[in-house]
């Protein structure tokens, strides 16, 4: 899936994207997060552990809302829609766009929705040719993938097979650092920034698109 330099290219921009947000997420919610469900189920679990029942019913009201936007971006990405990928981009940068909106009217609670529904929605793009698709909006996966393809390096395998993973983590990390910059200078307005670039790569992703991407 990452073997071609386009979709490489595509998914480390994509994970700094969405390390970018998630950035803006964690500051904003104080210790939750809008794209990283396991740390979300391990805050609901641990709050209902403690009687905590309305921070574990936040922490569930955001699994909630990421698992709905996977599933609107798996049916955009097996529709008969054209250049499903370029949509998929097009509704993100939609739903961060009203997040940003939400911020300005004064609904920065609000906004939140929108942008978990977005970074659900971002995981379905590589699911267009019909696979099981990639996580983009978190990185445990791809470090699990990096040992692994160490350790065939290390036994005989392709010396480098391990590199675009590692690349995809990075952007991430990448990514949060200048979301948590970006929100500290100018709080939940930085969320536009984010909306601009899916808006653009929607476009650079249907200037180079074959019919069914």
């Amino acid at each position: 899936m990452l073997s071609s330099r386009r979709n490489l290219a595509l998914a480390c921009s994509l994970s700094a994207l969405a390390g970018y947000v998630d950035g803006i997420g964690f500051l904003h919610l104080g210790g939750l997060f809008v794209s990283f469900m396991s740390g979300n189920s391990t805050q609901f679990g641990v709050n209902l552990a403690q009687g905590r029942w309305p921070s574990a019913m936040q922490a569930l009201a955001l699994i909630a809302l990421f698992v709905g936007g996977t599933t609107v971006g798996s049916l955009i990405a097996h529709s008969r829609l054209r250049h499903p990928q370029c949509w998929v981009l097009l509704i993100e940068a939609l739903l961060l766009a009203c997040a940003g909106l939400g911020s300005l009217m004064g609904f920065a609670t609000f906004a939140v929705g929108p942008i978990v529904l977005a970074m659900g929605l971002e995981n379905a793009i590589f699911q267009v040719r019909g696979g099981p698709g990639l996580g983009l909006t978190y990185v445990t996966g791809a470090l699990d993938k990096v040992g692994q393809l160490i350790a065939a390096a290390l036994t005989g395998g392709p010396h480098w097979a391990w590199l675009p993973s590692l690349l995809q983590w990075a952007a991430l990390v990448a990514g949060a650092v200048g979301g948590g910059r970006a929100y500290l200078a100018i709080n939940l307005s930085a969320i536009w920034i984010a909306a601009a670039v899916a808006l653009t790569l929607s476009a650079v992703v249907f200037a180079t698109a074959k019919p069914r991407d």
